[in-house]
């Protein structure tokens, strides 16, 4: 009896050394429990000042208003802009969207932070829709940071406008898409560090034109889309006619 609560006692020391204490997570990172649960929030109003910097937005932040607040989590289906063209998820049965597509110089942010990751990487997908407007210091605009918190450094900073849009938009009438963007940051030498992502989705700071971006699969791993992109769509269909055709002339 007493061996056997030796072995018990020595397979649980095993089990507390192999496995890291308090590693931490993202949580709610694919906003599957249909709310912000885990996120903070901020939002203002664009007076014009350049560039934008997320934290005057937070609470606490020199233009934090949550009355401009324009994220909402939404469900699959077409873009309100460009249609279907582009899904408004990316996986499973929520996103966040970060800002709005009606135009009020509003500015949006969402962020969490974790500490003591350690998984070798994180991946997200993000999507943004933006509306072609002035120069590159005035326009609808996101940012998209990842933050290493222990050495505090920047992984990842990324700027978009509709002015300089870069070459992984589409343009729709007066308006510019991306497809899903998967982001994939090997952190597999920063075991144990402290990260915080942050996006900020704004208008452009006249009410004029409007911008918003998309946030999903937040996380360790990436899980794969729930529905194929367009252009797989269209090849689906192409393969769908093919075989019809070939069956009718055997037939």
């Amino acid at each position: 009896m007493k061996s056997g609560f030796k072995l018990v006692l020595v397979l649980v020391s095993c089990l507390a050394v192999a496995s890291p204490a308090f590693a931490g997570t993202f949580s709610n990172g694919g906003f599957e429990d249909g709310t912000f649960n885990s996120w903070n929030q901020g939002a203002g109003y664009w007076n014009g000042y350049w560039p934008i910097i997320p934290t005057d937005f937070m609470p606490g932040g020199t233009y934090y208003d949550m009355g401009y607040n324009a994220s909402a989590i939404v469900t699959p289906g077409p873009d309100p802009i460009v249609g279907n063209l582009l899904n408004r998820v990316y996986n499973g049965s929520y996103a966040a969207r970060v800002n709005d597509s009606y135009q009020n110089n509003s500015v949006s942010v969402i962020s969490q932070s974790v500490t003591n990751y350690t998984d070798p990487f994180i991946y997200f997908a993000w999507a943004a829709v933006l509306e072609a407007s002035h120069g590159s210091t005035d326009s609808d605009n996101f940012t998209l940071q990842l933050t290493d918190d222990t050495t505090h450094t920047a992984l990842l900073n990324l700027t978009y406008n509709s002015y300089d849009n870069g070459g992984i938009f589409h343009p729709y009438g007066s308006w510019f898409y991306t497809d899903w963007q998967i982001e994939k940051l090997n952190v597999s030498n920063l075991q144990g560090h402290d990260f915080t992502l942050t996006l900020l989705g704004s208008d452009c700071p006249y009410g004029g034109h409007a911008g918003y971006v998309y946030l999903d699969g937040f996380g360790g791993t990436l899980p794969p889309p729930t529905t194929p992109e367009p252009g797989t769509l269209a090849l689906l269909g192409s393969g769908a006619i093919f075989a019809a055709n070939w069956l009718r002339r055997r037939f």
